[in-house]
């Protein structure tokens, strides 16, 4: 296993691949893995040849200090779990001046109304610092194929938005939820929760199915003053905000239209934790 701290080297080394005609899969994570990075790894060995997991905590993206301070590094333990999986696996985990200079800011982008949508109302910024971090990985790796998990739908529209109006060449692959046996959504954030936190996140989740149940008979409003009810019922969990949304554009759904997908969102926290988690509903 190969583990490189330089991008001069990380591009060497993929030029090589690339000269043997091996496909190279990608797989972008700020370490702190879980089974949900696992199983991202593990689809891109099935299908590349060749495999890069980033490990890099990206500080624009962040628009809350605290969470970057406290956000969970552990890349010797990360480098072991890698290592169960696979030792074919390319570990890129560059220092921040490594990747940012001496100017650690994003770039701004437009990815036509998605970075306003939910997420984007609460955390200023961090879409162009997830654009900037992804923009500049997408251009060291030059992956064929980038995986990434649908916890973080919003995220995972912005890139494929940022794909093609970039005309990246690289296919960004969706992959679904892995949660603990709770149906908990797998985060690195988790390890931050108590074991009574834990047990109480798992509502997110119980909820979540019961929205996915009652979408076929029950207008958006008539479900989403039901779970706002649920959170103030269960003072454990502070609701940050719900919302059923067009699973293309994430706009807010007033009605439903027949032949659309639909999604429901939810960030909540616990103390301080903020978690999130979504569904899709048809």
């Amino acid at each position: 296993m190969q583990i490189l701290k330089e991008k001069q080297s990380l591009k060497k080394q993929i030029r090589a691949y690339k000269q043997q005609g091996l496909t190279v899969g990608f797989v972008p994570t700020m370490g702190a893995l879980h089974e949900g990075h696992i199983s991202l790894i593990k689809k891109a060995l099935s299908a590349c040849d060749k495999v890069v997991v980033s490990i890099f905590v990206n500080p624009t993206q962040f628009d809350n200090p605290s969470d970057l301070e406290k956000y969970p590094r552990t890349l010797e333990k990360d480098v072991a779990r890698i290592m169960e999986v696979s030792d074919k696996v390319l570990i890129f985990s560059p220092a921040a001046n490594e990747i940012y200079g001496n100017n650690i800011v994003s770039e701004n982008f437009s990815f036509d109304g998605l970075e306003h949508e939910m997420e984007g109302k609460f955390r200023t910024g961090h879409f162009d610092g997830v654009g900037t971090i992804v923009k500049k990985l997408f251009e060291m790796v030059e992956p064929h194929k980038a995986y990434f998990g649908e916890k973080d739908y919003q995220q995972l529209q912005i890139i494929k938005k940022l794909v093609e109006k970039l005309q990246l060449p690289v296919e960004v692959v969706g992959c679904p939820i892995d949660r603990e046996i709770s149906g908990l959504a797998r985060s690195s954030r988790n390890e931050r929760l108590s074991s009574e936190q834990r047990q109480n996140a798992a509502l997110i989740y119980r909820i979540l199915q019961q929205v996915q149940n009652d979408f076929g008979i029950k207008s958006a409003s008539e479900i989403a003053t039901w779970v706002h009810n649920e959170f103030r019922n269960n003072p454990a969990l502070e609701l940050e905000y719900f919302e059923i949304a067009n699973a293309d554009d994430l706009k807010t759904a007033t009605d439903k239209k027949e032949g659309q997908k639909y999604r429901a969102f939810i960030a909540a926290y616990s103390g301080d934790i903020r978690l999130i988690d979504n569904i899709a509903l048809n």
